[in-house]
């Protein structure tokens, strides 16, 4: 980076200056698409308002564009489409990544349908590319209409935490529902880490571009294991059963459990902000990218609803269409229940998370922490849903439910005409735990494949995808 530009805030750069900090240094070639804009009547600039470019991150090619904000807003017309087209069409032939910093206007009003037009062919554009290769949209200012809904068509999307992204911007709200809000309030980047649009913050545009070749480098085509002897051992080499307390209703942070993994304990949590009750994480195991997902009972206690399953769903279906294996840690006492849930589709969301394990066709590996009831035990990437290896710590429980509302159930009439209720039910607890529960016991029936000690984890795990190497 020159002088001149680490000398100037971050949130200032210019579109060139984004697409430069991007790619490696000395390698962004910029597309050009120099044409007259005839409604605007001037010379179009940057492509009528975007910079294409091309250039390598870590060596290898990338296609990148950056909109314009002080060009008509940034608003899209036939010829800006004409240049994002362009981007992702080379993209296409090159099977190389995309990178999109985005702040628009939305469709330009004095190009009428040709605008709307542009806008349908990106968004064909970039389905087509679904699944083929990686598309990042950074969202560095306000962005709305198609300008919202083409990075929601990408595989990641970045917000600074500057930035905004709407359909209808605050003047029509106002106009429409007589609601008086800020850019921020509606479409700022703390609404959309939590409702699941964006997947990642970014301080300024910088981070936010550095975020991205982080992010690429997971999907780094023939990425794979290197030596297990010069893959970076976890951070501080602790077992992961250190981090797990034994009772089942105590709370911890299953970031650490991953950590614990992780070679040198580094993880890049995606959707840090929505349906914390599930984690979603990238990592390396013997230098192989591997998608993590993990009950987090720090938040609901790891139940699984409506908002978690949709998450888990997206999730585990970019990693196997990338070719990353997905590595999952179970520890949830079921699904949530009640009319809330009922009410917002648990059903239908739950479903989306067992099509997309079932689908899936990465290796996949389950660990079971410390519980697995009812119908999370089977949509958490059971044995019999696909999982290549299903591995639990000794002192798991795995069953239908937990073992006191199990007896409630099953000695209703025993626990009503019991002396001591309290007593009784203690009893059948703890009958119905060992008899039913105990990970020996899934195990002896084959829905486990083997009981490891927490301190083993990691070495289990990269055995097993590293037996599973070349198995999609």
């Amino acid at each position: 980076m020159s002088l001149a530009l680490a000398a100037r805030p971050a949130v200032e750069l210019s579109p060139l200056e984004r697409l430069e900090v991007l790619c490696d240094p000395g390698s962004l070639r910029i597309i050009r698409s120099e044409v007259r804009s005839l409604h605007m009547g001037e010379k179009a600039r940057s492509g009528d308002g975007v910079l294409g470019g091309a250039g390598l991150v870590d060596g290898r090619p990338l296609f990148c564009y950056a909109q314009d904000a002080s060009f008509a807003g940034g608003s899209l017309g036939e010829a800006h489409a004409d240049t994002i087209v362009r981007v992702l069409e080379l993209a296409g032939r090159a099977r190389a990544p995309v990178v999109g910093f985005v702040s628009s206007g939305g469709a330009r009003m004095q190009e009428g349908v040709a605008a709307l037009g542009g806008y349908g062919r990106i968004f064909r554009r970039t389905v087509a590319l679904a699944g083929r290769v990686p598309q990042i949209s950074i969202i560095t200012g306000v962005s709305a209409g198609g300008g919202a809904y083409s990075p929601a068509l990408t595989d990641w999307v970045v917000m600074t935490q500057e930035s905004s992204m709407f359909l209808t911007g605050p003047g029509v709200v106002r106009e429409a529902l007589g609601e008086d809000v800020s850019t921020h309030e509606l479409g700022g980047a703390r609404v959309h880490q939590r409702n699941g649009v964006c997947h990642f913050v970014a301080p300024n545009d910088v981070d936010a571009a550095h975020l991205a070749r982080d992010l690429l480098s997971y999907f780094r085509p023939g990425a794979g294991a290197t030596s297990g002897a010069h893959a970076p051992p976890p951070a501080d080499g602790r077992d992961p059963g250190d981090y797990v307390p034994a009772l089942a209703r105590r709370v911890y942070d299953v970031r650490d459990v991953i950590r614990c993994v992780a070679d040198g304990g580094e993880l890049l949590e995606v959707s840090a902000g929505w349906a914390r009750n599930l984690v979603t994480a990238l990592v390396r195991i013997e230098g192989r990218p591997v998608g993590v997902i993990a009950n987090q009972p720090r938040h609901l206690g790891g139940v699984l609803d409506a908002a978690s399953s949709q998450k888990g769903a997206r999730f585990v279906q970019k990693c196997d269409a990338f070719g990353l294996p997905l590595l999952v840690f179970v520890d949830t006492p079921g699904f949530m229940p009640g009319t809330r849930q009922e009410s917002a589709g648990v059903i239908r969301f739950g479903a989306t998370l067992v099509h997309a394990f079932a689908e899936a066709t990465v290796p996949r590996v389950t660990v079971i922490l410390r519980k697995a009831f009812g119908g999370a035990f089977i949509t958490m990437n059971s044995k019999d849903l696909g999982a290549d290896y299903v591995f639990a710590w000794p002192h798991a429980e795995i069953g239908v439910m937990g073992s006191r509302p199990a007896v409630g159930v099953i000695n209703r009439r025993e626990l009503a005409a019991a002396p001591d209720p309290d007593a009784a039910r203690e009893r059948l607890a703890d009958e119905y735990a060992h008899t039913q529960l105990r990970p020996q016991v899934a195990a002896s029936r084959g829905y486990i494949d083997e009981l490891i000690a927490p301190a083993d984890t990691r070495g289990r795990v990269a055995t097993a995808l590293r037996s599973l190497d070349g198995a999609r």
